[in-house]
């Protein structure tokens, strides 16, 4: 049955979502916000300060519900309506663009090295009494600061 042809009691049965999704099946086309709503206000017989006061909040709810679907002309429509595709197929050209060889890779982890470790040989190894210098911090390194002091 057409819209235009229900009662209007069993239209207010319906919620705001309901009525944009059945007028866009209706009409078959895509339509801006505001036809869609003053569509809906129509059939409810809604004053235009209800048209002022609820647009913002069926704008939100068009929005947020995954059935409907926002064009790139500005335009909503129902998400069964058009279809997605995803182009899985890679080139060669892509492919290269996302693969690092090695040693482009080892000259990034150069460059975020600390400069006294540039020119170290990759193979070589760090002597454990190294780390333990690094490590090890001395009770004599450390100063107490009263929360005063921190003040001034």
């Amino acid at each position: 049955m057409k819209l235009s042809k229900m009662p209007k009691d069993e239209l207010e049965s319906y919620s705001y979502i309901d009525l944009a999704e059945m007028i866009l099946k209706e009409d078959k086309k895509s339509e801006t916000i505001v036809d869609i709503f003053k569509k809906i206000c129509k059939l409810l017989e809604l004053s235009d300060s209800d048209y002022k006061n609820k647009i913002g909040d069926f704008y939100t709810s068009l929005t947020t519900d995954k059935t409907f679907i926002l064009l790139e002309d500005g335009t909503w429509d129902l998400r069964d309506h058009h279809s997605s595709s995803i182009n899985l197929e890679e080139t060669e050209d892509d492919e290269e663009d996302l693969t690092e060889t090695e040693e482009e890779i080892e000259e990034e982890m150069d460059d975020m090295a600390p400069e006294e470790y540039h020119d170290m040989d990759d193979d070589a190894e760090i002597d454990d009494t190294e780390l333990d210098d690094v490590n090890e911090i001395e009770d004599d390194d450390l100063t107490i600061i009263d929360e005063d002091e921190l003040d001034d």
